[in-house]
């Protein structure tokens, strides 16, 4: 028994699974961030582990999307061989005595490889059936596809190596033997002794290994070769693997190229995988060439590339596509913020408003109509398809008088996202082209994926200095994931958002649509930027400061006002859509032509249900309300439900209550929404109970749905499905009947019934 143990303990496989336990953490730590979203329990709200358990290729989870799934994984459980063998190979001698080392080597490295694909496929089966409710059929087919598709990868790469690798027997017949070398060292590991480590000393004692046929077959001694000789077979399969790696990169780079066809955007999981695969080749070159210096380069680095990257020539920005970055930078200022602030363009500003809303009220055929203020969440694409479902079914229960009475939309991210697509339906409907405004495909559109394309063009040219440029509304740029994002969505919808901010400022002079406020985060210093094609200086600070100029701070900026000489109305809508749902990392954030310059950002982390900007334009327009309408309706659409679970903070060791004080900056949004509440609560006061109502719809998973809607830019048919059925829950049809109530009209079906007339 001891014996078996033995012979099982000094085994190929276990030793080098020893082995990088002990010394290959940086890897290691890879493999530990993919089981780590693949199972949930990292970015679960962000959806990670959908993008590897339903994985999408061209609008579809099939074959195909697996089957590049795998050629990801292939990519990357290659280049982790190839790391682990330039790293770990001249531990083990023997290998070099035998043929195809390399090939030898991988086979025996499969614990790692093989306990992750059984636990990835385990999960992808179990997520397709049981919460997909696919046939077995098509569950079999994607299995088979990310199988085939890893399999085809390492086919490739043996290949190469199988015309590239020699190994002993060449050196013997074809090379003169060299002097003897009393020690001898491998390339790029000065520490290592060749001489010693052959004679079996080591802890990295071996005495079987497995063969290509999976056959354990016994160590022999290399004590009586040439080190010279085994040092040469080496360095000849390193060389080789560093080429590949190259090579791969290079393929990256062509790839990138092709961001703008379709085809070529392969399902984010595969990106990730096919990432993971460039840093493992990176952290494994560090590591081998400067063995244990590697940390110290690595730092060294890093202050290296921040450094250069000051300069213009190795530092790249995004930027807003249709503004001039080419002519006299903006100022920004708090001089220039208070000027405008505190000079008559606010009662300009105003008085063209109140000129919009009297053409409003005029529309609506009614002395006294109720005002709509629609506030629309972030929340990524769940946000978007729920903001749709939920308008689109008010309207339609309403007759068209939802939007009618709508003057304002506001919010973030993903929630506009949806109602910048369901506001140009309504412009195109009003201009009498044949829309149909409530048809559910339109939910279809807005709900297609985001982050595949994202994904890949981060791996393919993001990674490295974007070198592609474009032309955008008479400027040029350059290409990198904020362009595919762009371009992605203006491909989901149909082209129909690709206009400028300012095409939309006559539509909105003749209140034929709502106006609509986006309000991304600035950076530099956590103002909010209002851009709209109208002048909104008004918005810049509370109304009490035009009376009072001391009382309170400039707390927003006037896009328009701004950016006036940069071409401020060229700024496409989709560049705004993008600046407004900025979320970090996943989109870059971008900068604006200003000195100095200021980067903006999400607008969820200011605002992210659109209740400042709709209480400051109440507050703004307050008199003009009361006197000529019968009050607000502020409707709040929310991906989420707005009660916070309390967290227990008991319980923890001291190395976890160390965190505690930094939890706060994790409540973000929940401090929001006591903020928020508070304000709402000054409207009643300012406006009177009577005259003012909040109506909330909120997204509630179903409760046969274990999982909620991720907030990513990909969201599954089955979360699609709960979200749009949603809207059946009691509390959001008590919405729906007090909409119909307030403003006095009748549905065409009863909402309790649970179906909707669309």
């Amino acid at each position: 028994m001891n014996k078996k143990l033995n012979d099982f303990f000094y085994s190929f496989p276990v030793q080098l699974t020893v082995l990088h336990l002990r010394s290959q953490h940086l890897l290691l730590a890879l493999w530990g961030v993919f089981v780590l979203l693949i199972t949930g329990t990292l970015a679960r709200r962000l959806g990670f582990q959908y993008l590897f358990l339903d994985a999408e290729y061209l609008g579809d989870v099939n074959f195909y999307s697996f089957f590049f799934v795998g050629i990801g994984f292939g990519s990357f459980f290659m280049s982790w061989n190839l790391t682990t063998y330039l790293l770990s190979a001249h531990y083990f001698p023997f290998l070099a005595s035998l043929s195809r080392p390399f090939t030898k080597f991988a086979i025996n490295n499969f614990v790692l490889p093989l306990a992750f694909v059984l636990m990835y496929l385990g999960l992808a089966i179990y997520f397709q059936h049981y919460y997909e409710h696919m046939p077995f059929r098509e569950i079999f087919l994607n299995v088979l596809g990310f199988l085939l598709g890893t399999i085809s990868l390492i086919l490739l790469y043996a290949t190469y190596f199988q015309f590239t690798n020699r190994d002993i027997s060449y050196y013997e017949r074809f090379r003169s033997r060299p002097p003897h070398l009393s020690r001898s060292y491998t390339p790029g590991r000065r520490s290592v002794d060749l001489e010693y480590i052959k004679q079996d000393r080591t802890r990295w004692r071996v005495s079987t290994y497995l063969n290509e046929s999976f056959q354990p077959r016994l160590v022999r001694s290399v004590a009586h070769y040439d080190s010279s000789i085994l040092k040469s077979i080496f360095k000849q399969n390193h060389l080789n693997a560093l080429v590949l790696q190259l090579i791969s990169m290079l393929l990256l780079l062509i790839l990138g190229y092709l961001i703008d066809y379709e085809p070529f955007r392969i399902p984010a999981g595969a990106s990730l995988f096919i990432l993971a695969s460039v840093l493992t080749a990176v952290i494994g070159a560090l590591m081998y060439w400067f063995s244990e210096w590697s940390v110290t380069v690595i730092i060294l680095l890093l202050i290296g590339m921040n450094f250069l990257t000051r300069f213009d020539t190795f530092n790249y920005s995004n930027q807003a596509y249709g503004l001039n970055y080419d002519t006299t930078r903006a100022e920004y200022s708090l001089e220039r913020l208070q000027a405008a602030a505190g000079s008559s363009r606010i009662e300009n500003d105003k008085s063209h408003t109140i000129g919009i809303l009297e053409k409003w009220k005029k529309r609506t055929n009614d002395d006294k109509p109720k005002l709509v203020i629609l506030c629309s969440s972030g929340g990524g694409l769940k946000s978007a398809t729920w903001s749709m479902q939920v308008v689109q079914t008010a309207d339609s229960l309403l007759n068209g008088q939802l939007m009618d009475h709508t003057v304002l939309i506001t919010g973030a991210s993903g929630g506009m996202l949806g109602m910048a697509y369901l506001r140009e339906l309504y412009l195109q409907q009003a201009q009498g082209q044949p829309v149909q405004l409530y048809d559910e495909q339109h939910i279809d559109y807005i709900a297609k994926d985001l982050i595949n394309s994202i994904a890949f063009t981060i791996v393919s040219n993001d990674l490295f200095i974007p070198w592609s440029r474009f032309e955008e509304r008479g400027y040029t740029y350059y290409k990198d994931r904020g362009y595919i994002f762009e371009q992605q969505l203006d491909e989901n919808t149909n082209g129909i958002l690709s206009k400028g901010i300012g095409d939309y400022r006559e539509a909105e002079n003749e209140a034929l649509i709502p106006m609509l406020y986006l309000t991304p985060s600035v950076v530099n210093d956590a103002r909010r930027l209002i851009i709209s094609p109208q002048g909104v200086s008004f918005m810049m600070m509370a109304p009490v400061g035009q009376r009072y100029p001391q009382a309170v701070e400039v707390d927003a900026v006037d896009f328009g006002y701004l950016f006036e000489e940069q071409d401020a109305d060229n700024l496409g809508l989709l560049s705004a859509l993008r600046m407004n749902a900025t979320y970090p990392y996943v989109l870059p954030n971008v900068h604006l032509p200003s000195e100095p310059e200021i980067e903006v950002m999400d607008a969820g982390f200011l605002d992210n249900y659109g209740i400042v900007s709709a209480t400051r334009f109440i507050q703004v327009f307050r008199e003009w309300i009361q006197e000529n309408t019968s009050g607000v309706v502020l409707v709040q659409v929310s991906s989420s439900d707005k009660v916070e679970e309390i967290t227990p903070s008991g319980g923890q060791g001291i190395v976890e209550s160390l965190f505690n004080p930094l939890g706060i900056a994790g409540k973000v949004l929940v401090k929001q929404e006591f903020e928020h509440d508070n304000s709402l609560g000054f409207m009643y006061d300012l406006l009177g109970e009577e005259n003012f109502e909040v109506i909330r719809f909120f997204y509630y998973p179903s409760t046969n749905n274990k999982l909620e809607a991720s907030i990513s830019f990909h969201i599954t048919h089955r979360e699609k499905e709960d979200v749009m059925n949603a809207i059946h829950h009691p509390d959001n049809v008590s919405g729906l009947r007090r909409l119909e109530a307030l403003l006095g009209k009748s549905s065409k079906q009863n909402p309790s019934a649970g179906h909707f007339d669309k």
